[in-house]
């Protein structure tokens, strides 16, 4: 069985995420931040359904919390898969935006990604076997009025992901971008209207959470080998 870490593991695309790999056969830690409540729920649902889960929080924008919990988590052994899935928004046109959105926004996604990635990696190089998946979105490869902040941090994202894929690809350990479209979850129906979907997306609907899970969990897999530094849509066709 190996272990995984999910980051922003509560939301719903995390949650996803979370059981998809669970029903892989592997244990789950599902990560929170101000959400543990609902990442503990999440975890418990995994295990009621007879998979292997817990719940963790710590704010992966703070480099010390995040090695403290990570290091704890490394005593009983390697994380295999890691999903750098955790993000905000916080939506402002370029303009209007304030210095505090800009540095947050790019925080959690591009920050967050080093303070969680580089405590994991000797152990898992030393292990032979690593998958490592980062969340990006569309936005990030098309750009969104008002999202300014969010396109720069997740596109950061994939400079990363192609680097670090060739650093560690004789090692046996993965590195792969996936970067969602319009994914339904409570955020996005508030955002995105049926009309405007029909608009941006050829398919007509939006993505559903077990999708981008089913994909996240492929690259996860043994059946990706031979799969690493690419930056891969999940989005209907938008773009």
């Amino acid at each position: 069985m190996k272990r995984a870490l999910v980051t922003g593991g509560s939301g719903a695309i995390g949650a996803a995420i979370s059981r998809t790999l669970a029903a892989a056969g592997h244990h789950i830690y599902i990560h929170a931040h101000e959400g543990l409540e609902r990442a503990a729920a999440e975890a418990a649902a995994i295990v009621k359904a007879g998979g292997s889960a817990e719940a963790l929080a710590f704010d992966v924008t703070d480099a010390a919390a995040a090695e403290t919990a990570l290091i704890r988590l490394l005593d009983s052994g390697p994380i295999q898969i890691l999903v750098n899935n955790a993000g905000i928004h916080d939506d402002a046109a370029m303009p209007a935006m304030r210095r505090e959105q800009w540095l947050r926004v790019i925080d959690v996604s591009l920050n967050g990604f080093f303070n969680v990635t580089k405590p994991l990696l000797m152990a898992m190089i030393g292990t032979r076997w690593g998958r490592i998946v980062n969340l990006s979105s569309a936005s990030a490869i098309a750009g969104n009025r008002g999202q300014t902040n969010y396109a720069a941090a997740k596109a950061g994202l994939h400079g990363a992901t192609r680097s670090l894929a060739l650093e560690l690809a004789s090692r046996g350990v993965t590195v792969n971008t996936v970067a969602p479209g319009i994914i339904a979850s409570p955020m996005s129906d508030a955002a995105f209207t049926k009309e405007t979907i029909d608009r941006l997306v050829p398919m007509k609907r939006a993505g559903k959470p077990e999708e981008v899970a089913e994909l996240v969990a492929f690259l996860a897999s043994d059946r990706a080998a031979y799969i690493s530094g690419q930056l891969i849509s999940i989005n209907g066709g938008m773009i």
